[in-house]
């Protein structure tokens, strides 16, 4: 019998509470997302040789068999196997299993389950885990119970789920709904198209752009998705993302892509894509500066050492196409206006008028910083429209937002009156609909010494929000000039005797 996504939802937030106490809200994600995918290759197993058997009966033979399943599961490593035996050290059997079924599908498993310490009983006590499969066990995770669809929107509600409980930490692994919609709405992935996130996470961008094209009628499956992803645990829990949603092809590979980007074409060039969305750190230090003077991504310039920004957005222009090729990209505020060396590359991909349009988001919509936001997004070299070129549009949309108790909120009529922004170029409800805009020519950038600030081309629309995240960047990184000053000047006055001071 089928389930409802509320029947789902219940079983697998019951899961993660099984958890709670001994384990860290913030490593639910940890164990919770290998056991829900075990259970569906196992109960998914389990209904496919049932098929198998009904089809050929007495005549079955492996070989016959094989061409029922996805996946090979050798004999012991099912759920039912492994945790109904309570004989040994049930951890450490489950994630000799786990490791079995990696080693029998290197293709496509290869570390997908992670390197949860399963098996240490003072991380994961045995009656938590005992827990998590007895709640497992309220449900049948095959095709005739829970639809690819539905085991995918389960998956998404544990995630939005993890990422509330764990607070700033979810910002490396989660990126907001809203944030993530209104970025494929502007970049419009279509069928047989390749999409590419260099920062992937969970897989939040890859995901979205799959139901993006199921929600319009179009055909999802053949919509190629690719991405790479720092983190093992998160990049497994992005390859179980996607494989509950079912494209024909995709790619996590895990690296650091700054440093050694994994996508690359034979002659040793990278790869190159029709839509490139991410959201990367923030600002990111020791991101790998001193080996990009020689980077052919570097084609703007070598961003500072203590930001990498401008290498992710370096990086996301090279990988993509030219001609159909779009990028989209979170970035905070500073980009669009810090000076020295980002004020430099900032200048080029203008000149190159590869730079179609900035749009202001609402403060604290990110776990992981509560400074407002903004998109930039950047067309193929000639892929303009007509009268977008040699122009730049700034959309304001601060005010879009539902004010939270911890975080604000943006619904799916704020995600459609920004896209409506950005497609149209007007105000599509007038002036009074929350946000401002205007499409900016060259030269009046050029004027302003290529500043972005987005207040200083619109009348903004939120000024004490936009107000509030410009000054909150600019005192973070006075803050940080002063305190290096402070410990130069007290190592100077150490090192001629003389006691230095605190402030």
């Amino acid at each position: 019998m089928s389930v409802t996504l509320q029947e789902l939802e219940s079983r697998l937030w019951g899961a993660a509470n099984a958890l709670r106490g001994p384990v860290d809200p913030a490593d639910f994600k940890t164990y919770v997302f290998p056991m829900l995918f075990w259970k569906w290759l196992s109960d998914t197993w389990l209904h496919e040789h049932a098929e198998a058997v009904e089809e050929y009966g007495d005549d079955l033979t492996a070989e016959v068999e094989a061409e029922f399943h996805d996946f090979i599961l050798p004999d012991g490593t099912r759920w039912d196997d492994v945790t109904n035996d309570t004989t040994g050290n049930l951890g450490a059997n489950i994630q000799k299993a786990l490791t079995r079924i990696e080693q029998a599908n290197p293709t496509y498993l290869s570390g997908i389950f992670g390197d949860a310490a399963r098996a240490n009983k003072e991380r994961l006590p045995e009656p938590a885990l005992v827990g998590v499969i007895n709640k497992f066990n309220e449900i049948t995770l095959n095709p005739t119970t829970v639809t690819t669809d539905l085991l995918g929107r389960g998956y998404e509600y544990l995630l939005k789920n993890f990422a509330d409980e764990s607070g700033k930490k979810a910002g490396e692994f989660f990126t907001p709904r809203a944030v993530v919609n209104l970025l494929v709405n502007i970049l419009e992935p279509e069928p047989g198209e390749s999409l590419y996130d260099p920062t992937s996470g969970s897989g939040g961008m890859l995901v979205t752009a799959i139901n993006h094209l199921r929600a319009n009628g179009k055909d999802a499956r053949t919509l190629r998705v690719f991405g790479q992803e720092v983190n093992l645990t998160t990049a497994s829990i992005a390859k179980m993302n996607l494989f509950l949603h079912d494209p024909e092809t995709f790619d996590i590979k895990r690296g650091d892509t700054l440093r050694d980007p994994k996508f690359r074409n034979p002659d040793g060039t990278l790869t190159q894509f029709d839509t490139v969305p991410a959201n990367p750190p923030f600002s990111l230090s020791g991101w790998g500066a001193e080996k990009w003077p020689a980077d052919p991504r570097a084609f703007c310039g070598v961003p500072p050492a203590t930001k990498g920004d401008y290498a992710f957005v370096q990086h996301m222009i090279t990988s993509m196409k030219p001609v159909t090729g779009r990028v989209g990209v979170v970035m905070p505020h500073g980009v669009l206006f810090r000076g020295g060396e980002e004020g430099r590359i900032r200048q080029c991909p203008v000149e190159k008028d590869l730079l179609e349009a900035v749009i202001g988001l609402p403060p604290n919509l990110f776990y992981s910083t509560s400074i407002p936001a903004c998109l930039l997004i950047f067309r193929a070299e000639g892929s303009k429209r007509a009268e977008r070129k040699n122009h730049v549009l700034f959309v304001d949309g601060s005010a879009r937002f539902a004010k939270g108790r911890n975080m604000n909120s943006m619904s799916d009529d704020d995600i459609t009156v920004l896209t409506e922004a950005y497609k149209t170029g007007d105000d599509p409800d007038g002036p009074d609909f929350g946000a401002n805009v205007r499409l900016v020519p060259f030269d009046e950038i050029k004027t302003n010494g290529f500043d972005l600030n987005i207040g200083r081309y619109i009348k903004v629309a939120a000024e004490e929000q936009a107000d509030l995240g410009t000054l909150i960047v600019a005192y973070q990184e006075a803050k940080t000039v002063r305190v290096a000053a402070e410990a130069h000047m007290n190592a100077v006055l150490t090192a001629a005797g003389i006691e230095g001071f605190d402030d």
